[in-house]
């Protein structure tokens, strides 16, 4: 496969289906820096993405609980994800919704006067394990736990709070884990 920055295809990006390359934002776009972003990872099975409502319900309270009011609601969510998998042509895929925080007149941690924006990726994408279901898992134990629930939203799918999922994984796969 292709860089995910240079493939073919649109990616919906506030309101708009956008060429896969121009898909970009600023380098002082907010989450960038403070990881003020919120996603969903959702299939999409024989054209229908599986759960995909509640997906995006969730992806709402997410930004909701980061203080990140949303331009969009849960139906025009739902279908700009179905048009965005229509325009892939795809039927089997991945789709990942995103909601983040632009760049705009605040650079600090405070972000109020910045934009919150959206966008949707449709791609194939095989198995997360590869052949792990069928040969077996080998698998490792974290270092790292997962936040006390009084330290951060952890309720809301933040990109921020998968870090240490991140680092996990690359430690597992140094050992040879799946």
């Amino acid at each position: 496969m292709a860089s995910y920055d240079d493939r073919d295809g649109v990616i919906w990006m506030d309101g708009e289906l956008v060429d896969w390359r121009d898909a970009k934002v600023h380098i002082l776009t907010h989450a960038m820096h403070y990881a003020s972003s919120v996603f969903e990872g959702e299939r999409a099975y024989n054209g229908k993405i599986f759960k995909s409502r509640e997906h995006s319900e969730r992806l709402v309270a997410s930004a909701q609980a980061l203080d990140m009011p949303m331009p969009y609601t849960v139906d025009q969510i739902e279908a700009a994800k179905e048009e965005t998998l229509k325009a892939s042509g795809l039927t089997d895929a991945y789709v990942r919704a995103l909601v983040w925080r632009g760049s705009g007149e605040d650079m600090g941690v405070a972000s109020a006067r910045n934009p919150v924006r959206m966008a949707i990726a449709v791609w194939p994408w095989g198995a997360y394990y590869g052949d792990a279901k069928m040969q077996g898992a080998k698998l490792d134990i974290a270092e790292w736990k997962r936040p006390s629930p009084e330290t951060i939203p952890v309720h809301a799918k933040a990109a921020g709070l998968y870090m240490i999922c991140t680092i996990s994984k690359h430690m597992a796969e140094a050992k040879g884990c799946s």
